[in-house]
This record gives C-alpha cells, sequence and structure tokens, in this order.
C-alpha cells in the first residue's frame, strides 16, 4: 500500500536530504552554464525563409499569428499551393500551430526525408570520429522509423537532441483528445523504445489509445505523444528546477490553443512532466477537462486549487515508485512542491496497482492504465480510486456525453 501523507519527522529528514542533494549539484555542475554563439537552427531557417517569403506575390502571414488567423490563410488556398508551402518550408510548416494537421504531417515527412539524408552523409564524414558517426547511424534510423507509411508526425525540430510530437488516431474527426507529456531523458532518440516499450513515449500514447479504444469502441479518441520539448537530461539540477517546465510550458499551450474542433482535451503527464503541465495549467484552454498525473515528483503549487485551471486534477502513485521518496517541497527554485497523491493537496487519487515502478503506468493491464483510459474517454464512474473508496469520483456525475460518436 501507497503512503500517501508523511510523518513530520521524515519531512525533516527530506528537507536534509534535499539540501545535501543541492550541495552536490552545485559543486558538480555550478549555477552557470557558459554561453555560446550558435548558427541559427534549421527550424529557425526555415521560419526566416517563411517571414520573408511570397505566394503569388503576397506575404505570407506571421508564424506566431493565432493560430485561428494561420488557419483561415491555408484554408484559402488551394490544395497545390499548401503542399508548395509545405514542400518550400517544410520546418516551419510542420511546426506552424494552425496549419491543417494533415498539412504538418506532410511537411514534417518532408523534412524528415532531408534530415535522414543529412545524417546518412555524416555516417560517412571521415572528419567526424566512430562516436560521431555512431550517433549519426542512430539518428538516421530513428528518422527512418518516423518516416514509416502511416506516422502522422505533428512536430518535429533535429536541433540538439531533438523534439517531436506524434498523433494516433484522427485530430480532426477525434470526439475526446488525449495528450501524453513525458518526463527526463526524452528525446528524439528515446522517443520509442524496443525494450521496455511502454516507458517511451510513443509505447505510453499507443497504449492509452488501444486502452481508451476498448474502455469506450463509439468513442472516437486521438492521442499526441508529445515530446515536442527539451526535457531535463537525467536527474541533475534541471530536474530539479522548473526551467525545462516553464520553457516547454510555452510550447505545449500553444499547441494545445491550436487544436482543431472543440472536443475536449485529457492532459496525461508522467514524472518531469507533471512538472510541465503544472507550470502550464493555468495557461491551458478550458477545453481541457482533466489533468492526470503519474510518478510526480510535484507540480511547483502546494496544493491543486493553485493550479489556476477549471480542469479535473487526478494523480497516482505506485506503491514501488522510486519517486515517493523525492523531498517533496520547493527551496529556493529546487524541488517541485507538495506531493499530489497526499491527502491535502487536493487531487483525485487514482490506483495504480501493478504499475511496478517509476515507468510501469502505461504498461497494458494495470490498474493505472485503464484508469487513465477512463479518464480519456469521460468514463468517470470506471476508476479505481487508490484507497479502495469512492473518494475520488466525489462530485463527479458519471460517464460523460460530451465525446460520444
Amino acid at each position: 500500500m501507497t503512503s500517501f501523507d508523511t510523518s513530520p519527522q521524515l519531512n525533516v529528514w527530506r528537507a536534509l536530504l534535499a539540501l545535501a542533494v543541492v550541495f552536490v549539484m552545485l559543486a558538480t555542475t555550478g549555477w552557470t552554464a557558459l554561453r555560446t554563439h550558435r548558427e541559427p537552427s534549421a527550424l529557425q531557417s526555415s521560419l526566416a525563409e517563411w517571414r520573408n517569403g511570397h505566394l503569388h506575390g503576397l506575404r505570407l502571414p506571421d508564424p506566431d499569428t493565432a493560430p485561428a488567423r494561420l488557419g483561415r490563410f491555408f484554408t484559402s488556398l488551394t490544395p497545390h499551393d499548401r503542399d508548395r508551402l509545405a514542400r518550400r518550408y517544410p520546418l516551419a510548416v510542420g511546426n506552424m500551430n494552425g496549419a491543417p494537421a494533415a498539412l504538418r504531417y506532410r511537411a514534417n515527412h518532408i523534412a524528415l526525408g532531408q534530415a535522414r539524408e543529412a545524417e546518412r552523409k555524416r555516417v560517412r564524414d571521415s572528419r567526424l570520429s566512430t562516436a560521431g558517426q555512431q550517433e549519426a547511424g542512430r539518428r538516421m534510423h530513428r528518422y527512418e522509423s518516423l518516416l514509416n507509411p502511416g506516422r502522422r508526425i505533428l512536430a518535429f525540430d533535429p536541433e540538439g537532441s531533438g523534439r517531436v510530437a506524434e498523433v494516433f488516431g484522427s485530430l480532426t474527426t477525434a470526439r475526446r483528445i488525449s495528450v501524453v507529456v513525458p518526463g527526463v531523458d526524452t528525446d528524439l532518440l528515446t522517443f520509442q523504445r524496443t525494450n521496455r516499450p511502454y516507458s517511451a513515449p510513443v509505447g505510453m500514447a499507443k497504449a492509452l489509445y488501444a486502452a481508451e479504444r476498448a474502455a469506450s469502441p463509439a468513442t472516437r479518441t486521438a492521442v499526441i505523444a508529445w515530446a515536442d520539448y527539451t526535457s531535463p537530461d537525467g536527474l541533475g539540477v534541471d530536474a530539479a528546477t522548473g526551467l525545462r517546465a516553464a520553457e516547454g510550458s510555452l510550447r505545449l499551450n500553444a499547441l494545445l490553443r491550436a487544436l482543431p474542433g472543440r472536443a475536449p482535451v485529457s492532459m496525461f503527464c508522467h514524472s518531469y512532466g507533471s512538472v510541465l503541465c503544472g507550470v502550464a495549467a493555468r495557461g491551458m484552454p478550458r477545453r481541457v477537462t482533466d489533468i492526470a498525473v503519474a510518478a510526480s515528483p510535484g507540480m511547483r503549487v502546494p496544493k491543486a486549487a493553485r493550479l489556476g485551471t477549471t480542469a479535473r486534477v487526478w494523480a497516482m502513485r505506485d506503491a514501488s515508485d522510486w519517486v515517493q521518496d523525492v523531498p517533496y517541497l520547493e527551496l529556493g527554485g529546487l524541488g517541485h512542491g507538495a506531493d499530489p497523491v497526499s491527502s491535502g493537496f487536493g487531487a483525485r487519487v487514482l490506483s495504480a496497482r501493478d504499475a511496478q515502478g517509476h515507468s510501469g503506468y502505461f504498461q497494458p493491464g494495470t490498474d493505472s492504465l485503464r484508469n487513465l483510459a477512463a479518464i480519456g474517454v469521460g468514463a468517470y464512474d470506471e476508476v479505481t480510486c487508490a484507497r479502495e473508496d469512492d473518494a475520488c469520483r466525489s462530485g463527479l456525475s458519471g460517464t460523460t456525453t460530451a465525446g460520444r460518436a
């Protein structure tokens, strides 16, 4: 059984542990990092070209303009002109909130093909070290996988460790949309895994999509595996602060505001992803009806009511998850605040039985995945509470009708 509340003595020891961890991290990494001049990334270059571009003699709209306005622009074009823009500015169009989803998929397919060829050349570049050539080979194979027929890549940026988002289902016809936000060590190379597939964003989203369809076959759903932010690298200083979460929250809310249609949206945020969702919550559009966090180190607020959202807040943690031993506090910007499964936080606490550790929440056959899927399709009367009572369903009216086909 998971212990959801902690004694004062244990909290003191956790505070001391937090201070020790802080000093170790500062001693090994320091407060600051050197900033070096960098050439514009491929995405930045593509956006710059778009800003200077024309179509039929007319300037193209600002890519940072409101998604609705960009949507009207793309709707006014012929299929030929839309395709022309995707081929001319693939990275810009592929990452442009407001561009039609199908056009973004097409543009990112082109951009992935170009990135694959660039890495293919690097594999044979004798100026690179053996390690550099091997890294190029891994990235080339990842791009080849993302280029497989039927994959719907909603966002792609090859810069640095890389960012990517993928859609399962149809965003345009979905009656319920789910967004999976992963945690640390998420990048292009870890976006999907052969071993332990359900610990990676693609496996998480695939499992959730299948579970939602099983939970409510009549509900048309879509699930986004959203790794379109720069996540912390390991459990260092970045993972202990909200810097990456703050940066990612801007990208996440930009995506949410640009989603097509009016389908309710549910957020499923794992580990450091829950920190990001906590920071982003206040700026999420009202169509976000649920925020569910699993294996959370905190959401950077003392209580769920301080998130500034009208969405229902759910939390779960398996008894074997090591994250329960992190110091749930915030001190000088380090740490992420209160424990979301504690009774004082105010979230609806769900069962995560059989999740098996920190990365098993999307494993098929677990209570955790069944509960996440029930939230995703709005079947709130089907969720299982953590304390073997009905507390997490208090005040809910049961299965929602919104989202039914």
